[in-house]
């Protein structure tokens, strides 16, 4: 049986939303620190990139622990650090972040974001 094109596009539609998930590291073995290894890459990253993630910023604070934290256990934190489809990229205009400062902030979140 041939599918028409409208209902061929739609199908393809659905498959690409449904591939909105992140990629998941191995983080045995790795801990990362929010105080050691975290916070210094959110601040060169988010925070100091013209005030967008500070604690004045237009958009949610990265600044603290706390804050950060708190925002890391949104959904869209990682779909949007590692640049996937369908998530705002970040940071925002600029280069995906390199995979050993994403895989840290991946692993800060799945060991519980300790600080």
């Amino acid at each position: 049986m041939k599918v028409p094109g409208c209902l061929f596009a739609m199908i393809l539609l659905v498959s690409a939303l449904s591939c909105k998930h992140v990629v998941q590291y191995d983080c045995t073995g790795i801990t990362p620190t929010y105080t050691q290894n975290i916070k210094p890459i959110l601040d060169a990253t988010c925070n100091d990139r013209a005030g967008c993630h500070g604690a004045n910023g237009d958009a949610f604070d990265l600044t603290t622990f706390a804050s950060a934290s708190k925002e890391s256990k949104n959904k869209s934190f990682m779909g949007a650090v590692q640049h996937k489809p369908f998530y705002e990229k970040m940071p925002k205009d600029a280069d995906r972040l390199p995979d050993a400062q994403i895989r840290l902030l991946s692993c800060w979140i799945e060991n519980g974001s300790p600080e």
